[in-house]
């Protein structure tokens, strides 16, 4: 995992919505910045996914930027190709880009493992973010009966709005693996 603390590492990728490349240099008087690996396909996705609108949607006007990024593979699940992609965010009206990562650099960058997979980074509203939060959503899972709240990473999200300390217990977040295109892999898949 990405050790608390590090740096927000660099990306230029482009919006399956609007065409236009993103970059991470975008968002610089952010205080704080929250990249999300999602994608169209994966269950655990699904079964969060008005949340994470709900997430855009609520914490509009402050000052996070939250950017959503797919790196699954086209070679091996085309049904998360940006086409896909943007009729996933045109339907639950996400209000936050969605990038796509197709050469997955960027998940490798980020030690991204699943999907989905949340990265808070703290800032200075200069352009540093430094890594605060890579925990859970919540505690909901597909078939568990407990409601999809976004507790934990709401509570994160909070406390660095407010300039605390990041929180100590991470719970990390579980779901589908991100699908590696064969060859791909990263040393820490596996």
């Amino acid at each position: 995992m990405l050790p608390l603390g590090t740096p927000a590492p660099d990306f230029c990728l482009p919006d399956v919505v609007t065409g236009r490349s993103v970059r991470l240099g975008d968002f610089g008087e952010q205080r704080s910045l929250l990249i999300m690996f999602i994608c169209q396909h994966c269950p655990f996705v699904k079964h969060v996914e008005q949340e994470l609108a709900k997430l855009g949607q609520d914490y509009q006007g402050q000052p996070l930027a939250i950017v959503a990024i797919s790196s699954n593979s086209l070679q091996t699940h085309p049904q998360d190709g940006p086409a896909q992609l943007k009729a996933q965010a045109e339907r639950l009206g996400f209000a936050f880009p969605y990038l796509l990562d197709e050469d997955q650099a960027v998940a490798q960058t980020y030690s991204a493992a699943c999907t989905p997979d949340f990265f808070l980074f703290g800032g200075d509203g200069q352009g540093q973010w430094n890594l605060a939060y890579r925990g859970q959503l919540d505690d909901s899972r597909p078939g568990n009966g407990k409601p999809v709240t976004g507790r934990d990473l709401r509570l994160a999200i909070d406390m660095s709005l407010a300039g605390q300390p990041p929180l100590e217990e991470q719970i990390p977040s579980i779901g589908c693996n991100i699908k590696w295109t064969p060859g791909n892999e990263p040393a820490y898949f596996g």
